[in-house]
């Protein structure tokens, strides 16, 4: 088998057993392929199982070159990933990996919004219109439920549950989990749907899709990104924000106002709690109050 062929039996392996999502699987399938382009740029002709430990470090250290530690740390990852795989479907007895360590990247903190920056934000959106009122929608579910952006996009009219004030959210892996949601929040989804989704001609297969293009399909992520880097644009702030800066913010103004991390971390679907304690690093002055004002020996 060549290449391709194997790295089309690693994306099934990852799409059917371990549940990951298409653009998972892209991204540990782009780490594959860039050491493909290295091995053909150097018109090395070797197949992964008999791939050596020495070749891989090579192209390691041609990547440690061009991108950041951050970035050569998650192509590492991705390689391991892969070539364990390959160990588990025994194509090899080792990986070429082994001795090799990612870069020390340390702990990033995420970008956050004040409420005042939020609001300001979503006050920018021309709300003349219908994009306007889809717009206002959609940034509010991000910042009032904590949203990824792939979950925003492939939300269910059949996933709301207002009456019970939750929505049903598949994450990561095609894991189900139910989010609360605020009056606020449903009020400009009720009226996206009652003033403009309702008059869209809707295509076939996205007849319950929430949030749909003026065509009616289902938005891109890079949609969303689009909205929101020129709401950015608009109201010159000089921060460099994504979708993901909504869910950073809705979860550090939480912490911010009491709330405790388990439930922090069930909302926004972590599958380990030091994912979301990363939060704890936001707002030192926050844990200092915190403790003055709980701990018996203050």
């Amino acid at each position: 088998m060549n290449w391709k062929t194997y790295i089309k039996h690693y994306q099934s392996y990852l799409r059917i057993e371990r549940g990951l999502s298409k653009n998972t699987i892209e991204n540990y399938s782009f780490d594959i392929e860039r050491l493909c382009l290295f091995l053909e740029a150097n018109q090395i002709e070797v197949s992964p199982i008999k791939i050596s430990d020495e070749t891989v470090q090579q192209f390691i250290y041609s990547v440690s070159k061009e991108v950041n530690p951050r970035s050569q740390a998650r192509i590492i990852s991705g390689l391991k990933s892969f070539f364990n795989y390959l160990v588990f479907e025994d194509y090899r007895t080792d990986t070429p990996l082994e001795l090799i360590e990612a870069p020390k990247t340390g702990r990033k903190l995420p970008d956050t919004l004040s409420v005042e920056e939020i609001d300001n934000l979503i006050g920018a959106i021309d709300l003349s219109s219908n994009e306007g009122e889809r717009n206002r929608a959609m940034l509010e579910t991000l910042y009032g439920c904590g949203l990824r952006v792939s979950e925003l996009v492939t939300l269910k009219i059949s996933d709301l549950f207002f009456d019970e004030g939750f929505i049903k959210i598949t994450g990561k892996g095609n894991k189900e989990r139910f989010v609360p949601i605020g009056k606020y929040t449903q009020k400009y989804i009720a009226i996206y749907q009652k003033e403009v989704r309702i008059h869209l001609k809707i295509k076939k297969g996205h007849e319950d899709t929430l949030f749909l293009n003026r065509r009616g399909n289902q938005l891109t992520r890079a949609m969303i990104f689009t909205i929101i880097k020129d709401l950015a644009v608009r109201i010159n702030l000089n921060k460099n924000i994504s979708p993901h800066t909504l869910r950073h913010s809705f979860a550090t103004h939480l912490l911010e106002n009491g709330a405790d991390l388990r439930s922090i971390q069930l909302m926004l679907g972590h599958e380990s709690i030091t994912t979301t304690e990363i939060y704890v690093h936001l707002d030192r002055s926050y844990l200092k109050e915190v403790m003055h004002s709980f701990h018996p020996r203050r």
